[in-house]
Order: structure tokens, then C-alpha cells, then sequence
């Protein structure tokens, strides 16, 4: 049974946008295709979204807090020491960028398409990501563990460091061979020059 325009959630949605998208690409994706396959008027769901634009920009959003979400528990996770929770958080931004290439290449291009329409989205994810970072960077120095006499400028070049093993532009070098050496190397290069003493 569709829903009604009463039952129709922001959700449902994003939830039938995201498959229009990975059926039509972002080019030919329409907001009728999307209350279509919900089994609404389009202006049902213009009452959620008020562009095409918000729609998207909403859908772009869920899909980048997805990995946000999935690392914030890894950034607090105070069970961990700071070294290892900075590796491990990286590893598993790595981890669910490649998942997300390498799982659904149709999604995760049309998802390249709009990061690229939906900068605020973009640079909300990369806040908060560079927050949750900080975070780490805080709890190695409190512990004596990581020199920093900037938390938040460290975790930022931290972040850019690493831009290879979680930028979309770098997809094509995820499936390497020897990628995972690389990240490896990587990481333990910036993890010695965040030691005390």
C-alpha cells in the first residue's frame, strides 16, 4: 500500500531519492520519479523539500553522515588509547570509502555528482569529521600520549595528510595493490610525529 501524504516522511523520502538516483543517475532523476515510486504527488513531497535542490542536498547529507556516524563511536571510544583509536578511526574512514565505491559504483558516482552540487553538505562532513578527529588529537595530548599545541590545526593536517585513502578524487587508486602498504606507511609516519618525546 502507498503511503499517504499524511504517513510520508522526510525518511521515506530520502529512502525512495536514493533509489531513483541509483535507477536514473542524478541527471535524469526527477522529483516526480521520486513521488512516483512513493505513490504520491510530487507536491507531497515538495512539502518536505521545497526544491529539487533541498532534496538533494538532504540525500547528499544522509549518505556523508552515514560515515560520520560510524566513526563518531571510534573518536570516543575513551576504552581505546588515543594512538590506537587515531589508527583505527582512519582505518575505518578508509574502510567505509571504499565500501561505499566498491559496493554500489552506480550510487557512489551519483552521490561524486551531488557532493559536488551540495558544498555545504560537503563541508559540514568534512567539520565534523576534522571535529571528531580534534577529539583524538585532545585525549592523546590530556594523556601525554601526542604533542600538539593546536589540537584542531593538527587533526585538520591530519585530515589532509590522509585526503588519498578518503577523497572521491582518489577512487581509481583504492583497488591498488599495494594501497594498503601505502596507508599503512602513511599512518605510522604521522602517528610518530604526533608522539611525546
Amino acid at each position: 500500500m502507498a503511503p499517504t501524504a499524511e504517513t510520508l516522511t522526510a525518511e521515506r523520502i530520502l529512502e525512495a531519492t536514493e533509489e531513483v538516483l541509483r535507477r536514473h543517475g542524478p541527471a535524469k532523476a526527477t522529483v516526480v520519479d521520486v513521488a512516483r515510486a512513493l505513490g504520491v504527488s510530487h507536491g507531497s513531497v515538495y512539502r518536505h523539500f521545497r526544491t529539487k535542490a533541498a532534496l538533494r542536498e538532504a540525500v547528499t547529507k544522509r549518505w556523508l553522515d552515514r560515515t560520520s556516524e560510524e566513526l563518531s563511536g571510534i573518536a570516543t571510544d575513551a576504552a581505546r588509547d588515543p594512538e590506537t583509536r587515531l589508527r583505527d578511526w582512519l582505518a575505518a574512514l578508509f574502510a567505509a570509502k571504499r565500501r561505499k565505491a566498491g559496493g554500489d559504483p552506480e550510487l557512489f558516482a551519483t552521490y561524486l555528482v551531488l557532493a559536488g552540487e551540495s558544498g555545504g553538505a560537503v563541508a559540514d562532513h568534512v567539520t565534523d569529521l576534522t571535529g571528531q578527529l580534534t577529539r583524538i588529537v585532545e585525549a592523546g595530548v590530556e594523556s601525554g600520549a601526542f604533542v600538539s599545541a593546536d589540537p584542531a590545526t593538527t587533526a585538520r593536517a591530519l585530515f589532509q595528510t590522509t585526503g588519498r585513502f578518503h577523497d572521491p578524487c582518489y577512487v581509481g587508486e583504492w583497488t591498488r595493490p599495494d594501497i594498503e602498504s601505502d596507508f599503512t606507511a602513511v599512518v605510522d609516519l604521522l602517528v610518530r610525529g604526533l608522539r611525546a618525546g
